[in-house]
């Protein structure tokens, strides 16, 4: 796991500056390649034990060079395969890697060969030029400007900032998908100028001709022609977990109550001695409407207990949440409607003072598993949509927007933009529940719960892992019709993991009702001095963005004042304006 980064020019010291600025992403060493036509930069976090034969920017057998951020999960498999031709001097996967792309073509290797999360980038010497690619999930971020002389790219924003003109104006079209999804999908990042490689894509560009000359994305397509069989969904199951424990660093788990974290903490227990698992416990705790935030955390615990894991709870109080406020809001980079950002960044930072090397978490279960009631709606639609719009219009409305931007931009707008960005391929009209799926997978699974992952795990040097996010696996479960993936009754969803690992998981975690790993914050900035001070501070100070958070659009309202609070607080600390 690594950062990398880029220009194509012959400029060391610009790729030394952003290696220097994002060091935190490979605290094991760092070097540069730098040619007349690109020079290309990396940092290391070592997984294996041979770190020294890892090193990048790494040159191929056939004088290419790569830098690469990832894991191919299925590295032992295609050693087998590929024996008789491929004859490794490290256990480094992205010796493989660059053999593969010196061999095959970038199809084949990124649809057909390798199941990965990845971005990496690829210059082929022979050809003149580079290749720009992210994994079918999104899972590694990449981001690229133009430059005048071509491009530049970075694992984050961060690194980019410095080296592109007027960075700081707000892109008006991301932060309008903002406001409306909680979450921005677009190509175009809110900062003016620059751009996001989208999950799934692969982008070459001609170092001649200094442009693009052609893309393409790998998709995971829910074909819905598969019936469930609880034998097939164990075994493919155990095999992708167990997949996902390459590496010799010391693991943790984000073992969270749920069903998704339980199911890999069952079978990880198979593969790894001494698992550390982690749950965050609110103190003081409030529960408002039967809703107990502690309520996971209790059985969480009990699940770890009763499988002898090595078992924390990071506690989470107002203190904490102040404190991290505006270093969580920084880090992720772009703006998001979730006020957990602060938990989730301090739990990383408790997860590195634990020694934690490699993180789990079962994120995606739910979004290929139909973990949610609004699966089940969708499936139950009576006038179900005919056409792709038609579906993006219904799926853009289940999303919550608390605030409202003075910006001029409705649904059909961002419908518009939807069209353009989003894959159509992904449309299965025999199976709306499945389309939906595959859909959150490349957006909000992919820009919020990946992205904030990447951004808080690398913060404190630690490599995020979601073993249900491998390639094969994700295709294998939205190629399950979605008639078998609700059941009956009250617990009507993930009906293939209730079904499979009825003996092999207790009932109490299948019997909860499903909640989210969050904090009490409504009530807190009601009852907490330090919290209220601290949400006054940031929105009574002027900023580039006031005139679009117009008070009179969340004063009065708890939910859009704590959004407010947040987008404020972001842009203070990026100096943002329009």
């Amino acid at each position: 796991m690594c950062g990398i980064y880029g220009i194509t020019e012959k400029n060391p010291q610009i790729i030394k500056k952003i290696i220097n600025k994002c060091s935190y992403r490979g605290p094991n060493g760092s070097s540069i390649y730098s040619s007349e036509q690109v020079t290309l930069g990396h940092n290391l976090l070592s997984i294996t034990s041979q770190p020294d034969k890892g090193k990048q920017p790494w040159k191929s057998i056939n004088e290419n060079v790569l830098v690469y951020n990832g894991e191919i999960f299925n590295y032992n498999e295609l050693l087998i395969r590929f024996r008789d031709k491929f004859y490794p001097k490290s256990t480094c996967d992205t010796e493989l890697l660059s053999w593969l792309l010196d061999q095959y073509s970038y199809e084949e290797v990124i649809q057909n060969i390798i199941d990965s999360m990845h971005s990496f980038v690829f210059y082929n010497k022979k050809k003149n030029e580079i290749v720009l690619s992210r994994d079918h999930a999104g899972i590694k971020p990449l981001f690229f400007a133009n430059t005048k002389t071509g491009i530049i790219f970075s694992s984050e924003i961060k690194g980019l900032i410095n080296f592109v003109e007027k960075t700081n104006k707000i892109d008006r079209l991301a932060l309008a998908c903002t406001s409306m999804l909680g979450v921005n999908v677009m190509r175009q990042t809110v900062f003016n100028g620059i751009n996001k490689v989208l999950p799934g894509e692969t982008i070459v560009y001609d170092l001649t001709l200094k442009k693009i000359k052609k893309s393409f994305r790998t998709l995971i397509k829910p074909f819905s022609n598969n019936k469930f069989s609880k034998d097939e969904f164990t075994n493919i199951t155990s095999k992708v977990i167990s997949n996902s424990t390459l590496g010799l660093r010391k693991f943790g788990l984000f073992l969270s109550g749920g069903i998704d974290s339980s199911l890999i903490a069952y079978e990880l227990n198979k593969h790894i001695d001494d698992l550390n698992t982690f749950t965050n416990k609110v103190e003081p705790n409030v529960i408002i409407n039967g809703e107990d935030h502690n309520s996971d955390a209790d059985i969480a615990k009990k699940f770890a207990s009763s499988l002898g894991f090595n078992h924390k709870e990071v506690k989470i109080t107002p203190e904490i949440i102040v404190e991290e406020w505006d270093k969580a809001n920084w880090t992720i980079e772009e703006p998001r409607y979730n006020w957990n950002l602060p938990m989730y960044y301090f739990t990383n930072k408790f997860l590195n003072k634990n020694n934690i090397i490699v993180t789990m978490s079962g994120d995606i279960g739910d979004e290929i598993l139909g973990g949610y009631q609004k699966y089940i709606n969708m499936k139950k639609m009576k006038n179900k949509p005919k056409t792709w719009r038609d579906f993006l219009k219904i799926w853009s409305k289940k999303f919550f927007a608390p605030i409202k931007l003075n910006i001029k931009f409705n649904q059909n707008d961002l419908v518009d933009m939807l069209e353009k960005i989003l894959p159509e391929e992904i449309w299965n009209p025999e199976d709306i529940a499945n389309s939906a799926m595959a859909l959150d997978c490349i957006t909000t699974v992919s820009e919020d719960f990946f992205s904030r992952n990447d951004r808080y795990g690398m913060a404190f040097s630690m490599e995020g892992r979601f073993p249900l996010a491998s390639k094969d696996y994700m295709q294998y479960c939205l190629s399950i019709n979605s008639d078998y993936k609700f059941g009956s009754g009250d617990n009507e969803t993930k009906f293939p993991v209730r079904t499979s690992y009825q003996d092999k998981i207790p009932n109490y975690i299948f019997d909860k009702n499903k909640t989210g790993w969050s904090i009490p914050i409504t009530s807190w900035l009601q009852t907490s001095n330090i919290v209220k001070n601290k949400y006054l501070e940031t929105v009574n100070t002027d900023d580039g963005i006031k005139e679009i958070l117009n008070s009179e659009n969340y004063e009065g309202n708890i939910k859009r004042a704590i959004i407010a609070w947040m987008f404020r607080s972001w842009s203070q600390q990026y100096n943002m304006t329009l």
